[in-house]
């Protein structure tokens, strides 16, 4: 049923979003407090190089591959009740891996992980976009980007310590209350909604070659040195422009409804934003795998004091991403994000000075706080975009395909640019072998950083989150891809 909408600042309105950031930050917060670990788990487990890929890979390739499946069941059954199913889900694959007694164990965890983490992580975001009233929401998916990237920054800190104190495994068991407390407020105080519009059956062969694609492009990229592996990257080379296909084939309609219709890309700056969030999110995907692996390894860092490492990020984005989302609705989210994309690069340039020897207060410090400032500048903005150029009616969707775009730049580029830079097989014990590819990882990913920002400037033009009228071209008788234009009234607004 859907609601009238919460204002931000209500009591109930509060609780949602504490709700909706604490299980969405549990997922962010596993996405970064497990390479903390890594040296620790790889040395007691016996993991090689691929081992640790993996152990990070598994994770994101099923929140990548069946996240947007966990935004369509979000808007047809409920998109409380599926993100509650997810919370549930992904703690018990949290206690799997903290009980995990070999590698290949806890990747498999891991993978189950990952499903949780789809069935959630969009159906916060989209929990948002159809609770709170319009003028409230560019505000609340601030705060949502700016806690939940607290909780992705926050990791490697809790990471270091509890790996210090605790050992590894709680890095995992750690979830278990959190999730807990997520259930409780979340059944209490967050209204059910959903698309009533909804009809057809789901579209399970969608949700299939997705995931297939991506385990075999993963694969191909991570696994080197056969034939085998190349076989399998273009097996999911093939089977990502069959999943395309299909899905352009059921947008026109049918009796399966499509995971992804192609109506949602009727927009071109969703279109072009959802391409600057994959180079974007490689590039940040790099950095939070090697970097706290780098201080320990090279610069002699421990794990706690490497965790501490990302402290001015967390610091940043929970101060100025909620501004930044109220920056972007009055001056539009062009500038915002190209300049804060720009100040990321910036940082990874600083940070590509790590290595052996590496002071905090000279070395790292002055990279990571250049970084987070770019990140609190991008981030809210960005994600506004994405829901603002999309019909509200796709929230789960627009947000599911978002996400996945997020979580696949990550997925390929810490798949991809290790093994590309010479850091595999025990390169994780050498500081010399792991520096000299730390370095030009890093810079790599810089280059990715300028790439997405000088897209961004030349994509993004019109103020969508100042057009509440705005007609994304979604009128039932346009064209699938016929480019959306603004109603005469939102040009108005412009």
């Amino acid at each position: 049923m859907e609601n009238d909408g919460i204002r931000l600042r209500s009591p109930r309105g509060r609780w949602v979003l504490f709700a909706t950031v604490l299980g969405s930050g549990m997922a962010f917060l596993d996405g970064t407090v497990v390479n903390v670990a890594l040296p620790r788990l790889g040395e007691e487990l016996g993991a090689s190089m691929s081992g640790l890929q993996w152990t990070v890979n598994a994770y994101t390739l099923t929140l990548a591959g069946l996240i947007l499946l966990g935004g369509s069941l979000g808007d047809r059954y409920g998109r409380r009740k599926i993100f509650v199913i997810g919370v549930a889900w992904f703690a018990l694959a949290s206690a799997l891996c903290g009980l995990a007694p070999n590698i290949q164990t806890l990747v498999l965890a891991r993978a189950l992980q990952g499903i949780g983490g789809a069935l959630l992580t969009p159906g916060s975001l989209a929990i948002i976009q159809s609770s709170f009233v319009r003028d409230d929401r560019p505000r609340a998916v601030g705060a949502w980007s700016g806690l939940g990237g607290v909780a992705g920054a926050i990791g490697p800190l809790l990471g270091g310590w509890l790996v210090e104190t605790a050992g590894w495994r709680w890095v995992f068991l750690i979830n278990l209350p959190l999730a807990a407390l997520t259930i409780v407020v979340a059944a209490r105080h967050v209204p059910e909604t959903r698309d009533e519009g909804t009809s057809g059956r789901f579209d399970v062969l969608g949700a299939a070659l997705a995931a297939a694609s991506l385990a075999g492009i993963t694969y191909g990229l991570i696994e080197r040195g056969t034939a085998v592996p190349v076989v399998a990257a273009v097996v999911g080379v093939a089977l990502g422009v069959a999943f395309v296909v299909l899905e352009a084939r059921r947008s026109r309609g049918g009796a399966v409804s499509p995971l992804v219709p192609v109506r949602v890309f009727a927009s071109r700056e969703f279109t072009a934003v959802n391409v600057v969030t994959l180079i974007m999110y490689a590039a940040m995907g790099v950095v939070f795998f090697l970097l706290v692996v780098e201080l320990q390894v090279a610069a002699g860092f421990s794990p706690l004091a490497a965790g501490s490492a990302m402290l001015p990020v967390m610091l940043l984005m929970l101060l100025l991403s909620p501004r930044a989302g109220e920056l972007a609705k009055r001056i539009g989210p062009r500038l915002p994000m190209t300049v804060g994309i720009l100040l990321c690069a910036g940082g990874l340039l600083l940070m590509s000075r790590v290595g052996p020897g590496a002071s905090y207060l000279l070395d790292v410090l002055p990279a990571v706080a250049v970084f987070g400032l770019g990140l609190s500048s991008a981030v809210a903005p960005l994600t506004a975009t994405v829901l603002a150029t999309a019909e509200e009616r796709y929230a789960g969707v627009a947000s599911g395909v978002n996400n996945a775009v997020a979580r696949t730049g990550s997925l390929l580029a810490v798949a991809a640019v290790p093994p590309l830079v010479g850091l595999t097989g025990a390169a994780y014990t050498s500081a010399t072998a792991f520096t000299s590819g730390f370095r030009t990882a890093i810079l790599l990913s810089a280059a990715m950083m300028v790439c997405a920002a000088l897209l961004t400037f030349l994509t993004i033009r019109t103020n969508v989150l100042r057009e509440p009228e705005r007609k994304m071209a979604c009128n039932l008788d346009a064209p699938p891809l016929e480019p959306c234009e603004p109603s005469e009234e939102a040009r108005k607004h412009a």
